[in-house]
């Protein structure tokens, strides 16, 4: 980028394209057209190519324009968040800890993988739970230290992100006390009879448990299918169906859930990651995690 690009030029562009126009961005600036339109061209200037073009009584965006107005829009909005980040990084000396959560991966496990920062003093646990790809966005911007997910990060040639595995854990079909002995007599074949509650397709974990079914010949009875595991495992405690789960999570689910495990699903795992925007240079309670976990079996 050249040495005379300003930011105070690119945040004067930023407002006449919010605003449509050099007029309205001059009144929301308190400053004279002759200055903003100024500015703007010295912006311009600077990366030799036209952002804005007439339009009726306003501007619109060249193809230029756009480009510079998507990374305008990512620069000013965290800027807009710099005065609260230094306020509360003043006032409250606290260790801030930003994790996405995909929100196919099952609750019981993300507080079995966030348990080695739990007890850090002053910790403050941010939990943003979203779709997958959309938290992959809020990671490359930096509005993430971390992404708990059951899959790795897919190859993207404009954004590097980083996974880290975290733990693996065999997968096994739970029952509540009303379909237990049905669906223990002649399992696994027992799941073509008893309702069967699965996970959607937005879990990773899905394909491989349709392949599972294809493997021993079985047509699943399938009574429901959810992209929340917590709602999933909730529908099954209540008696709607038998349903699958990490062993990771065996121990608390069955206090919590009062499920049985009925066997194996032999062949299928789940896997928990840590997505991250930087191989080295991470967050020190990221370190801390990723230090505490071994990719391991229940």
């Amino acid at each position: 980028m050249s040495k005379d690009f300003n930011y105070r030029h690119l945040y004067y562009f930023w407002v006449v394209a919010k605003e449509g126009g050099m007029t309205r961005a001059a009144d929301r600036l308190g400053m004279a057209v002759q200055t903003v339109s100024t500015q703007v061209r010295e912006l311009e200037r600077s990366l030799g190519y036209a952002l804005l073009k007439p339009e009726g009584r306003g501007v619109a965006l060249t193809p230029a324009g756009t480009a510079a107005m998507r990374q305008a829009e990512q620069i000013f909005q965290l800027g807009e968040q710099l005065p609260t980040a230094v306020r509360e990084a003043a006032s409250t000396p606290t260790v801030r800890l930003a994790v996405g959560i995909s929100d196919g991966l099952p609750k019981l496990a993300v507080r079995r993988l966030l348990q080695p920062v739990m007890h850090e003093p002053r910790l403050r646990l941010l939990c943003h739970e979203d779709e997958f790809e959309d938290l992959l966005g809020d990671l490359a911007l930096h509005r993430l230290d971390v992404i708990l997910a059951d899959r790795p990060a897919p190859p993207n040639p404009n954004v590097k992100l980083y996974s880290h595995p975290l733990a693996s854990s065999p997968l096994a079909w739970y029952a509540p006390p009303s379909l237990y002995a049905a669906a223990r007599k002649g399992f696994p074949q027992s799941l073509a009879r008893v309702p069967v509650l699965l996970p959607t397709s937005h879990s990773a974990v899905r394909a491989p448990l349709d392949q599972w079914f294809e493997r021993l010949d079985i047509t699943p009875n399938i009574a429901g299918e959810f992209e929340d595991s917590a709602l999933l495992k909730t529908f099954g405690a209540a008696g709607m169906g038998v349903f699958p789960a990490a062993e990771l999570m065996q121990e608390e689910m069955t206090a919590r859930y009062q499920v049985r495990r009925v066997g194996p699903c032999e062949g299928v795992e789940e896997h928990f990651y840590a997505l991250a925007a930087h191989k080295k240079l991470l967050h020190p309670l990221v370190q801390k995690l990723l230090a505490a976990a071994r990719p391991r079996h229940a």
